[in-house]
């Protein structure tokens, strides 16, 4: 880790030892702060679009980027903390549950893994030759087949790493597995508490990919002009549904409890 990252966990392991209110934290206690935060970041990352983002030097100019630094910050202390959180307090380091060196060593494992158009399985770049070709679309689907073989191995009673390093030595072109298999459950990874519309979203994506007659493309509506025309007719509907009495959002969480069970 670098020196600023070392310094934030050990001031965090300082507060987890000698600050009775840290002290007292379980991960239950700080699902709250964790969502909290990752809103408020989202919050700065919405104050403009993409394009008043690619304006380095307004952003710099106006404290757009400043703020969303904290933010993120703020998010970054939620992981650093939790880390923290899984060491009792006055316990040594060999105590903990994990670390932050941990995390960001099973996230790499698990980048390497998911791109291999872009990676081989040692985690060495690809050569220019083959990153040259790589399309969106084909990061996508082999994002994908790698997911469902980690799914598959986890379903079998199997570890992240066997299925993708056995499968993923061969071209770019071959992705981590001879095809993608069943996928145990086709919504699997969905959190249960995200959103209703934001699950909802989510599902159709997943529907799509895996063939599964994603309801966007049952309506035969034409499409809108732009995401602001989306909203509007959105909240519109939210309005028809109050005045009837329902609530929108138990509503589309019934919806999506109901395809999930089929």
């Amino acid at each position: 880790m670098s020196q600023a990252v070392d310094r934030l966990v050990a001031v965090v392991d300082a507060l987890r030892d000698h600050c009775p209110w840290t002290a007292a934290l379980t991960h239950a206690d700080l699902g709250e702060y964790l969502v909290e935060e990752s809103y408020e970041a989202l919050e700065q990352v919405e104050a403009h679009d993409a394009e008043g983002w690619r304006d380095a030097e307004s952003r710099r100019a106006d404290g757009s980027t400043a703020a969303l630094a904290a933010e993120l910050g703020d998010v970054l202390f939620q992981v650093v903390l939790h880390a923290a959180v899984s060491r009792p307090a006055g316990a040594p380091a060999s105590a903990a549950g994990f670390d932050l060196d941990a995390v960001a060593e099973a996230l790499t494992a698990k980048m390497i893994r998911r791109n291999p158009l872009v990676f081989t399985p040692q985690g060495h770049l690809r050569p220019a030759e083959e990153l040259a070709g790589i399309t969106p679309e084909d990061v996508e689907r082999a994002w994908q087949r790698a997911k469902q073989a980690e799914q598959r191995a986890a379903a079998e009673g199997g570890t992240e790493d066997g299925p993708d390093d056995a499968g993923a030595g061969g071209s770019a072109g071959d992705g981590p597995s001879a095809g993608p298999g069943p996928d145990p459950d086709p919504y699997g990874g969905i959190p249960a508490r995200l959103p209703a519309l934001a699950a909802a979203a989510l599902m159709v994506d997943r529907a799509g990919r895996q063939g599964g007659g994603a309801p966007s493309r049952d309506c035969d509506a034409p499409a809108w002009a732009d995401e602001a025309a989306l909203g509007a007719e959105l909240f519109a509907l939210v309005g028809r549904a109050r005045a009837a009495g329902l609530d929108p959002e138990r509503a589309l969480r019934g919806e999506i409890a109901r395809r999930r069970r089929r």
